[in-house]
């Protein structure tokens, strides 16, 4: 376990309680967090996970953007049921990006696990998207990816954050009932700020 190890779980705990409470602000914290996770990566071989966290520093833009255009008066973000042909359609994004990813990194590096970090590379943007267009069912893809990034992180000697990832799925647990509980109260037009 690094200082830059224990440096990074503290930010990326503190961008996911962010993304739970529905504050824009988990977007540039994230940032910050995976950065910090792209020379973790590089070091211990899971470079589709450390180009993963290349993409996010874009996705946390993306996520940003779409975050501040549509709040709520009371400054949270409206959310969203997933609709079934986006869910469909990201999901065979997700299988087609994993399969191409693993064949490239089993081919072309020394990469550690390079299927397995593919296709939790290919499917994390898939949550990550869904979490920018403040769909629910993020929370759910987010605990299924969480539960097998904690022992892939275990297996490779990074227990701080695989106790991190372990962690994610107590978050993405409340994220899911926090989100469900105010899609609920949600009013059904809106009562949403002008876009900035």
């Amino acid at each position: 376990m690094s200082n830059l190890e224990i440096l990074a779980v503290l930010v990326n705990v503190l961008g996911v309680w962010l993304t739970a409470r529905r504050t824009p602000w988990c977007w540039p914290v994230s940032v910050v967090a995976v950065l910090l996770y792209v020379w973790i990566f590089y070091d211990v071989k899971l470079y589709s996970d450390m180009l993963l966290q290349v993409l996010f520093v874009f996705l946390q833009g993306y996520g940003w953007w779409r975050w501040r255009t549509g709040r709520m008066a009371q400054g949270k973000v409206r959310v969203e049921a997933l609709p079934l042909n986006v869910a469909i359609i990201s999901l065979l994004a997700g299988a087609v990006l994993s399969l191409l990813l693993g064949a490239a990194m089993a081919h072309f590096t020394d990469a550690a696990a390079p299927w397995l970090d593919a296709t939790l590379t290919g499917y994390s943007l898939v949550a990550s998207y869904w979490s920018a267009r403040k769909f629910i069912a993020n929370w759910w893809l987010w605990i299924v990816l969480d539960a097998v990034y904690t022992g892939l992180y275990y297996y490779k000697d990074l227990t701080l954050t695989a106790v991190l990832y372990a962690g994610f799925i107590v978050l993405a647990i409340y994220g899911l009932r926090a989100w469900q509980r105010d899609l609920a109260q949600q009013p059904a037009g809106g009562a949403l700020e002008p876009a900035r």
